[in-house]
């Protein structure tokens, strides 16, 4: 498994920022992490925790939402990248699938497939073979490329969605809330691909998930937002048996909880911030 450390070799860099919506509304509260390259980076927290936020801001998104970057930097490949605009950000290689498997409903799966490589250049053989390549990750939308994609199910506009990002041939994908309304069965299917094509594309991924459990396993390392900060991070593997994961976000505990909302916000709190 990749060593997904901070050091030098990352690819993403997000250093203190803070986020304000409306001119006065302050959501993150001088967040920072690192992502290297090849790896997959979990942004772990609860509802309102600020992973949207932080995701949105990395892909330049916030300003349809009269959001925006007030202090802090975010460089990609080293280079300070907060003042492009999204289409630029996707031609350098960044693009974000968004929560909620937006697709196009009157459109096939297919022409929302394509409309992924709108940005390219290099011509209709090579956009035809990440076609193919897509469908392979993904056979199930080989099978309903004819489909219209409104009256798909969700599991498939979760794949359209990740599919339509794979065809801008992107070095990074910001993933938001992939298990987000799906059963069970097909959260780990979902992630099962994003694996794969970590693995055999070397896309880089950073997602935001609330289901703590299924990404730590997938994921390489983590942060954990709580109120728009940081609050804890480390490789995967160890989060999986911090003490303070397991009991607050996992669902278990040495003595006896299974619950984190048993316990004062303010406990967990006072042991992460000190």
């Amino acid at each position: 498994m990749l060593d997904a450390t901070k050091t030098d070799q990352a690819l993403l860099e997000v250093n203190n920022i803070e986020v304000i919506y409306n001119h006065v509304i302050l959501v993150l509260k001088g967040v920072s992490l690192s992502v290297p390259k090849g790896g997959i980076t979990a942004l772990l927290g609860g509802n309102g925790a600020g992973k949207t936020t932080t995701l949105k801001a990395i892909s330049n998104l916030l300003k349809s939402e009269r959001g925006e970057v007030t202090k802090g930097s975010v460089q990609y490949r080293g280079e300070k990248v907060q003042d492009l605009s999204p289409a630029e950000l996707v031609r350098k290689g960044v693009i974000q699938v968004m929560e909620g498997r937006h697709c196009f409903e009157h459109l096939t799966v297919e022409e929302n497939l394509l409309t992924g490589a709108y940005t390219r250049g290099d011509g209709s053989a090579a956009i035809a073979r990440d076609l193919d390549m897509v469908y392979t990750y993904f056979p199930r939308l080989k099978e309903r490329r004819r489909s219209q994609a409104g009256y798909t199910s969700g599991g498939e506009q979760q794949m359209v969605a990740i599919g339509r990002a794979l065809m801008s041939r992107p070095e990074m994908i910001l993933l938001d809330e992939p298990s987000m309304g799906l059963a069970p069965q097909l959260v780990e299917q979902i992630f099962e691909i994003v694996k794969a094509v970590n693995e055999g594309e070397g896309v880089t991924f950073l997602l935001a998930e609330q289901n703590t459990n299924v990404a730590l396993r997938y994921a390489h390392y983590g942060y954990i937002l709580e109120s728009g900060r940081v609050v804890m991070d480390g490789p995967a593997k160890d989060l999986r048996e911090n003490p303070d994961v397991k009991e607050f976000y996992l669902g278990m505990s040495d003595d006896g909880r299974n619950s984190f909302r048993n316990v004062r916000s303010y406990r967990r709190r006072k042991r992460w911030l000190s």
